[in-house]
């Protein structure tokens, strides 16, 4: 595979009319990955734009549902066959290990395959004349024409496919910007594209920082925005999407997720939750459940296995693209300070059981960390750190476990671990959060509604949900009295 560093427009790798580059390091050791990796300016996003908008009015505005589901589903077969050289490509540039990064990618073909059996299933209605009104009424959907995403980096190709997917299912077209973090998978994708047959603009493919994201969500010419990321940031996009010309948005952010587990839950399983799938993908996660709830009966018992554990997977770091390695870096310097920043201010805000350091003295690895009863308004506590940290506090009823649970900005995604159905159904409703996982955790599909309460996010993405996000509803009605 050609390692491509242009800007993805109009079927077309092309140099960035801006002139701007980045170079992309590898949060391993610090080599250079790539350098001369193209930044859209104003110009480039205008190009993108025009591109889109021609192939929203043109040629992809007269395929069939069935041939948008077909070069859908020959896209997904397309990129399932470059898994090998797309996750090492997202492994190199971000640190994540080859094992996890090969396990994301799926989550793009699958969403791409469960929309492609959506393009002719979102029919519209109708209501006959009643009473003496004589109007037939009729109410459609239609594409809502040229949209934007901008995707974190920590699942590049995950959000390429949640955005992408649905929109273009409806028949939108599509101008994507991932992270500069991790830009060089995505990049990739643009020859996938053209490979699989898709009409030139229909999706097109950016990199820059967050200059670029503010040009997408500021222009006049787009009708909606899709980001994930940060609170700080989505609150950004949504202002510039509502002076431009308040083009619609979805905003997936944040999350501080708890996970209440009680006296009565299968502990193997809460530990491989708490230990494996926290520190899965170094933590980085939105949904990692980083605000532990432990009933008082079992907690310290608890405590001593899943410290345990930690300790045991700070052995399970190593080189991203060995096979082996569980546990990688960070994805660069900025965030690595920013994390270690807070292991230090946990230090005065909580007791520190295991973990609070670097590991090792190469690369941007940080030891998985445990924190045990942090204050009530800690930082650690409140704040999303986005790395292997976790904070454990201890409850004794279950009113109080929803209420602590609840106590937070947030409301992505919440754990409940126990043996009895109806706690955990109960809890499920009482908990303000988006998703509910019992006995379980990070757990998400194409098939389902993604995203939060509260500061956490406006909209989904996946799902019948997912897709409504990229169509108007039209409503007609005729006077059948004429």
């Amino acid at each position: 595979m050609t390692l491509h560093t242009q800007l993805f427009i109009n079927n077309e790798y092309v140099d960035a009319r801006s002139g701007e580059t980045i170079s992309v390091y590898n949060p391993e050791d610090e080599s250079l990955v790539a350098d001369n990796v193209q930044v859209a300016g104003e110009e480039d996003v205008n190009a993108a734009v025009s591109a889109a908008r021609a192939a929203f009015k043109g040629e992809w505005s007269k395929w069939t549902p069935y041939q948008r589901t077909k070069v859908m589903l020959d896209f997904a077969d397309i990129v399932e066959k470059n898994i090998e050289e797309l996750a090492s490509l997202e492994s190199k540039s971000m640190g994540q290990p080859i094992s996890v990064a090969k396990m994301v990618i799926p989550y793009l073909i699958a969403a791409f395959r469960y929309y492609a059996g959506w393009t002719d299933k979102l029919p519209g209605e109708q209501f006959p004349p009643t009473g003496d009104d004589g109007l037939y009424k009729i109410t459609q959907y239609e594409p809502i024409g040229v949209c934007a995403g901008i995707g974190a980096w920590n699942g590049s190709l995950i959000f390429f496919g949640s955005k992408i997917a649905p929109a273009v299912a409806t028949g939108c077209t599509f101008i994507y910007k991932g992270s500069e973090k991790s830009p060089l998978a995505l990049l990739q994708l643009g020859a996938l594209v053209k490979e699989a047959g898709f009409p030139p603009g229909v999706i097109n493919i950016v990199s820059g920082d967050g200059k670029t994201g503010s040009l997408l969500a500021s222009h006049m010419n787009i009708n909606k925005v899709s980001f994930t990321g940060s609170v700080f940031a989505g609150k950004k996009v949504m202002e510039l999407a509502a002076k431009s010309n308040l083009k619609r948005v979805t905003l997936e952010l944040g999350g501080k997720s708890p996970s209440l587990i009680f006296d009565d839950a299968d502990i193997e399983n809460a530990l491989v939750h708490h230990s494996q799938n926290f520190l899965f993908n170094t933590g980085q996660a939105c949904i990692a459940a980083s605000r532990t709830f432990v009933q008082e009966s079992i907690a310290e018992k608890f405590i001593e296995q899943l410290k345990a554990r930690f300790e045991q997977f700070k052995h399970a770091a190593g080189p991203p693209a060995n096979p082996q390695t569980f546990l990688g870096p960070l994805v660069d310097g900025k965030q690595f300070e920013r994390v270690m920043n807070y292991l230090e201010i946990g230090k005065n805000e909580a007791e520190l059981i295991v973990g609070g350091g670097r590991h090792g003295d190469k690369g941007f690895y940080i030891e998985p960390t445990i924190f045990l009863n942090p204050k009530d308004d800690a930082r650690i506590y409140r704040e999303e750190i986005f790395g292997p940290v976790l904070t454990i506090r201890t409850f004794k009823t279950e009113e109080e476990a929803v209420e602590l649970a609840n106590d937070t900005d947030y409301g992505l995604s919440a754990c409940v671990f126990t043996s009895s159905t109806s706690r955990a159904l109960r809890i499920a409703k009482q908990l303000e959060s988006g998703m509910v996982n019992i006995n379980t955790s990070q757990a998400f599909a194409a098939e389902l509604p993604f995203g939060g309460f509260k500061q956490s996010g406006l909209g989904r993405e996946g799902g019948r949900t997912g897709l409504l996000a990229y169509v108007e509803a039209k409503t007609i009605l005729i006077n059948m009295k004429v």
